[in-house]
């Protein structure tokens, strides 16, 4: 992490750690940076309270990083606790009542957006236990999408579409994946022949109310909590809407390359089934929601070449992989 990081993340901490008495924590309460990735983490610690909190403070570069996107999201995050078992994070409302604040100061490089929930214990799946956290996300997911389904959002409600034009146009800011690791020569024109495919075949996809609605999008292992009495699920920063088996494609993001991949597949869709129908017409095109998916992640990880390790450590590598993935749908499907 660079100086200026290292200055900015230091800003934000003092700011966030300045709301804890906006929320009724007392003044011994601690805040410390917890975890980064689009966005900062922060653990909230009240000694006078049993329970732990996580305050998190948005990147505010995306699209959907405004104080109406982001408390629609904790709309749905609080009907999703009230209304069903699946077990997500308690929303916390300030004294005021209001959802997401905001924090600002000279030193940083622009205003973000907070908001605080019950801490989750619980890790992710272990390396040997995928095939069940997948089939266990699988279920999950198709809980969450019956809610959606039936779910009448409130007045004002407003979160991002996962549609291929937002995505491939990059409509809502993850980055380009023409400005992804190493794109030019025959990558460019590789990938640039995958998107012109991808594009065709999601235009024929049927977007009813059986195959599309409010989703995670961003329901990976990452975000999946286990421990011995639960299941949790965590994150929910990306939601919005569009097909429901594209949670299946960013559930496998990072991972299309294992061998076990096709496995991984229909351990989630085994899952599913439990609890609800998968569409069939969706269903025959997941490769190329999975090649949707992974275009969105080229451009993510090119974008964050300044700001994370974990995109400089996979960057090269990462297009590398989308190549032959990319290589052998367009054998399949061009």
């Amino acid at each position: 992490m660079s100086a200026t990081s290292d200055i900015a993340t230091d800003a934000i901490a003092r700011e966030a750690a300045g709301l804890v008495a906006h929320y009724g924590f007392s003044e011994t309460t601690t805040v410390k940076l917890l975890s980064e990735s689009e966005n900062k983490i922060f653990l909230v610690n009240d000694p006078e309270r049993p329970e732990k909190h996580v305050m998190r403070v948005n990147s505010g570069r995306l699209s959907y990083h405004t104080p109406r996107q982001i408390e629609s999201e904790l709309k749905w995050l609080i009907a999703l606790r009230h209304d069903t078992d699946i077990a997500v994070p308690e929303v916390l409302h300030a004294r005021d009542g209001s959802l997401v604040q905001t924090i600002g100061a000279p030193d940083m490089d622009k205003p973000r957006h907070v908001a605080v929930y019950s801490f989750l214990s619980g890790a992710e799946p272990p390396e040997d236990q995928l095939a069940t956290g997948f089939e266990r996300l699988g279920e999950i997911s198709a809980h969450m999408h019956l809610h959606a389904r039936d779910w009448t959002p409130p007045a004002g409600f407003e979160r991002p579409g996962w549609t291929p034009e937002a995505i491939l146009e990059d409509q809502l800011q993850w980055g380009a994946w023409q400005d992804g690791v190493g794109i030019g020569g025959e990558t460019l024109k590789l990938l640039s022949r995958l998107e012109d495919v991808v594009r065709k075949r999601t235009d024929e996809l049927a977007t009813g109310r059986d195959e599309f609605g409010l989703i995670h999008a961003d329901l990976r292992l990452a975000n999946l909590l286990v421990d011995p009495e639960r299941t949790a699920i965590i994150d929910f920063d990306d939601c919005g809407f569009g097909w429901y088996l594209f949670d299946l494609a960013s559930a496998l993001s990072f991972l299309e390359e294992r061998p076990d991949a096709l496995e991984l597949v229909a351990c989630w869709l085994r899952g599913y089934r439990k609890v609800a129908d998968v569409p069939i017409d969706i269903e025959a095109e997941i490769p190329t929601l999975i090649m949707l998916r992974r275009l969105q992640l080229i451009g993510w990880v090119g974008y964050q070449q300044q700001h994370l390790d974990f995109a400089r450590q996979i960057g090269p590598g990462f297009t590398a992989d989308s190549c032959r993935l990319a290589t052998d749908y367009l054998a399949r499907f061009a």
